[in-house]
């Protein structure tokens, strides 16, 4: 069970760059790679997975109590050689003095060596210090060695090595050269989704080769094989029985290069309550599957605002599902933003689904953004289960977008504790069978959203 926390100073440091090209590079050799990201994100991971050939999980301490996380981590290596887990913002930044939550206190959680990439512009003597200060900051924590980025020159990186070699005992791993043809398209989010890009195999190959010949990738895995293996508090979680055959049930999941942010093991969860996941495009199908419910995740229909709108057959056919059928849907940010009436970006407007009475336009500052926590209404739609479920619920959410005069007939499932949701006190629009809301959940945390989503659907069948 080898691992290695991919971490940095600071964020835009070169560590998704990194983690991507090891991915690749290591599963290229044989290995089985089993990525991992710190946080609640989607876009990072899509490239992760696509990198490693392995769908990579979140690890989120807002959301999974820390034997969750654990847990994950274990079941998760059983079956890999290598696991990667890339780090969000800077190795100690942490919104608690005490430092709760952050990457050095993950790392230290799994035992997993931290490597650290330093992005190098404009530094050189100074190194010394940043590197000492790291060091003597958690001596707990195991940085294990550094990975310099952006390195101006052969004399540049030379000389910065020298540096740390004198001052410090960590061993220089690597010297990223400068790239910029190797940056990827940024949007407000962070990386632009690899769903969207169809030259996504080719940037990764270009990073991995980068990487290959710049990173001591011998040394990266002794380190990595001298870790601790993550001891989880109980055995892994065993994958649920499939439900009866006669029980099963197909959700329609969108996925195209509008709709993309799902989180993987959410979708597994579904998949073992008895669900079969039937992929749609609301981009170029013209008609729905045959399905009982249909689940449309985030991503960014703005950009493909107008393909949306001229689909006509498939928006009409999902306000059908809704309005005329009444069966399940359940629609996170990006699929919220689709049932509206229109969507309103850069002066322009362009028709959407219309199951939701309002219009929703795009701001240029995001208008909800991280952690949130919410509590049921008595419209919540879905069967509670256990005691539990009538609970707080920790999500998170990011958008730029706002509804614009939210009809006041609505209904609301989620009282927002913190957070913005739709108007800054609700979440979760409520409308017949149908369920559509800015905050991301997970299935994890005791909040079995999928089972609950999933009775929904048994019971309106």
């Amino acid at each position: 069970m080898s691992q290695l926390y991919i971490a940095a100073p600071q964020k835009s440091s070169g560590k998704t760059t990194l983690t991507l090209g090891l991915c690749r590079e290591f599963t290229r050799r044989g290995l089985v790679v089993q990525p991992f990201k710190k946080g609640p994100d989607y876009i990072d991971p899509l490239w992760l997975s696509q990198a490693a050939g392995r769908a990579c999980f979140n690890l989120d301490f807002h959301t999974m109590p820390e034997s969750e996380i654990r847990a994950a981590v274990a079941g998760e290596l059983v079956t890999a050689d290598l696991g990667l887990i890339e780090g969000n913002v800077g190795l100690f930044d942490s919104t608690r003095l005490d430092g709760a939550h952050s990457n050095a206190e993950l790392a230290k959680l799994l035992g997993a060596p931290v490597v650290l990439v330093v992005n190098c512009h404009g530094l050189a003597r100074g190194i010394a210090p940043l590197l000492q200060g790291y060091l003597a900051f958690d001596p707990e924590l195991k940085i294990a060695g550094v990975i310099l980025n952006k390195i101006g020159g052969g004399r540049h990186g030379e000389n910065l090595v020298r540096v740390v070699e004198h001052y410090t005992d960590l061993p220089v791993l690597g010297l990223l050269r400068r790239a910029d043809e190797l940056g990827i398209d940024e949007r407000h989010l962070g990386l632009m989704p690899s769903n969207e890009t169809e030259d996504a195999e080719t940037w990764i190959e270009r990073i991995r080769a980068r990487i290959a010949d710049q990173v001591d990738l011998e040394r990266l895995l002794a380190i990595a094989e001298r870790a601790a293996t993550p001891q989880a508090d109980a055995e892994p979680t065993a994958a649920l029985q499939p439900a009866p055959t006669g029980d099963l049930v197909r959700i329609g999941i969108a996925r195209d290069a509008a709709f993309g942010f799902y989180y993987p093991d959410d979708l597994r969860a579904l998949a073992a309550g008895g669900a079969e996941l039937v992929p749609f495009s609301p981009l170029t199908d013209h008609a729905l599957p045959d399905v009982d419910a249909l689940f449309i995740g985030g991503g960014f229909p703005e950009y493909r605002m107008a393909e949306l709108a001229a689909n006509r057959l498939m928006r009409q056919a999902i306000r059908e599902f809704v309005a005329e059928n009444n069966r399940p849907l359940y629609a996170e940010c990006g699929g919220l933003m689709y049932l509206c009436a229109g969507l309103r970006w850069n002066g322009e407007r362009c028709e959407m689904v219309g199951a939701l009475n309002a219009e929703v336009e795009m701001r240029d500052r995001p208008q909800g953004r991280g952690y949130v926590r919410l509590t049921e209404t008595e419209y919540f739609p879905w069967p509670r289960l256990d005691a539990a479920a009538s609970g707080e619920i920790a999500a998170h959410e990011f958008h730029h977008s706002a509804i614009l005069d939210p009809d006041p007939d609505w209904r609301y499932g989620y009282r927002v504790q913190r957070g913005s949701g739709i108007n800054g006190s609700h979440d979760g629009i409520v409308r017949g069978n149908l369920f559509a809301c800015y905050s991301h959940l997970r299935a994890v945390g005791g909040n079995r959203w999928t089972d609950r989503f999933l009775a929904q659907i048994r019971r309106t069948r």
